[in-house]
């Protein structure tokens, strides 16, 4: 062991006459402690929100969107093929986008209705793989009424369940003396999903494509564009341009999740990078005790330094050993902090013990989601600032002079 982290580690440890300085050392290695815990477990549940919400959001609106320049697109099975062999490419749906009206017995609501192909588009949409009542496969039969997938907040809020029948009123009526008569199609409620958001849940319906041309008055082959899902999510701009450049860039356009959601996640972005330089901050208070901690022991210890460099010991050596005690404070900090937090995030996550008022967060519990180079830059910045507060202290030990040390020994 070296000279000085022998000495600095004797001092860390100090008894009886020293015990007080040991006290408070050993509360500035709680004050660290508590800031990284804090920054540890926040930025774990931030990151925890953030992919969940991001989650949610790409299975209801897919990794990318390809429309048609010039708003004219049909249903071509060639140009699905083409698109799923581009590289990066999972899967390739057609579907169709509106807005109209869904009347029952209970009341009427506004809903974005979505006609899908319900043998390719559970490959592309997360939200037809949260079936919690009835089954997608039944969107495709042709027999009596057709189909209708719907959220489970809408058909809570209407009264609906499975086999229930609505009307959707769509905006392809006719003009008679009597004024506009919108076009009255009915359907059968097949499968209730959920998704976890309000706003999807509560308004967004599914019919297939034929059924959606159909209400909406369109022709044979119609659709608003394709949806693809991507191998990367976080690639999804480069896999798109390369399908564009593909399929043909005078005729399509791609737009990305990022794209449709970039306003919502630079907010989300914005908040956690706040969160993390105020705990930062609580790690940078924890800290500045070690100085007050050094600058003590070092008058309690000016006879030892004393004695110390009259025996030969270097400045460079004095100030590495209380350079060493600081160092050795953040560390025990540090991981004390680590252990903690990491501790909080594994509770949190297998036991869920916080729960959230159901219908206000897109979940119903404290998500977590530790990601390894958020818990690397924690560590490096709580050691490197413990090492910065130490630099003074020690070197206001090293400038000791022996014989003003020892006068008045």
């Amino acid at each position: 062991m070296r000279f000085e982290l022998f000495v600095a580690l004797r001092y860390l440890f100090a008894k009886r006459g020293q015990a007080f300085i040991s006290v408070i050392s050993w509360i500035t290695v709680a004050g660290v402690a508590v800031g990284v815990a804090s920054l540890i477990v926040v930025m774990g549940v931030m990151n925890g929100f953030t992919t969940d919400l991001r989650d949610k959001l790409i299975g209801v609106t897919a990794h990318s969107i390809i429309f048609p320049a010039d708003g004219r697109a049909t249903d071509d099975p060639e140009l699905l093929q083409e698109i799923a062999s581009v590289p990066g490419v999972t899967g390739a749906t057609p579907f169709t986008y509106s807005e109209l009206m869904l009347s029952t017995r209970s009341g009427f609501k506004g809903i974005v209705l979505r006609g899908i192909d319900p043998q390719t588009a559970p490959d592309v949409l997360g939200v037809l793989t949260r079936i919690t009542h009835g089954s997608l496969a039944d969107l495709a039969d042709t027999e009596g009424l057709p189909g209708i997938v719907i959220g489970r907040d809408l058909a809570r809020k209407l009264g609906l369940y499975v086999g229930a029948r609505v009307n959707l009123l769509a905006p392809s009526g006719q003009q008679s003396s009597a004024g506009f008569n919108p076009k009255i199609k009915p359907f059968r409620v097949v499968a209730i999903f959920s998704i976890g958001l309000f706003e999807f849940d509560s308004t967004l319906a599914f019919v297939s494509l034929p059924a959606a041309r159909e209400a909406m008055g369109w022709p044979a082959g119609f659709i608003t564009g394709i949806e693809i899902a991507v191998n990367d999510v976080y690639k999804a701009k480069e896999i798109s341009n390369a399908v564009i450049a593909k399929i043909g860039p005078s005729s399509y356009y791609a737009h990305t999740w990022m794209d449709m959601n970039s306003q919502l996640f630079a907010a989300l972005q914005l908040e956690k990078t706040a969160m993390a330089v105020l705990l930062t901050l609580v790690v940078l208070v924890g800290s500045f005790s070690i100085i007050t901690a050094l600058v003590m022991l070092v008058m309690d210890k000016t006879r030892d330094i004393a004695i110390l460099m009259s025996m030969g010991a270097t400045t460079r050596a004095i100030r590495n050993i209380f350079m060493a005690e600081g160092v050795i404070i953040g560390f025990m900090g540090t991981a004390i902090g680590f252990l903690l937090g990491l501790t909080t995030c594994f509770l949190l996550g297998k036991y869920q013990f916080i729960k959230l008022p159901e219908g206000v967060y897109s979940v119903d519990y404290l998500p977590v989601l530790l990601q390894w180079q958020d818990v690397a830059l924690i560590g490096a910045g709580a050691m490197l600032i413990c090492f910065v507060v130490t630099l003074y202290p020690a070197g206001q030990a090293a400038k000791l002079e022996p014989v003003d040390a020892l006068r008045h020994e």
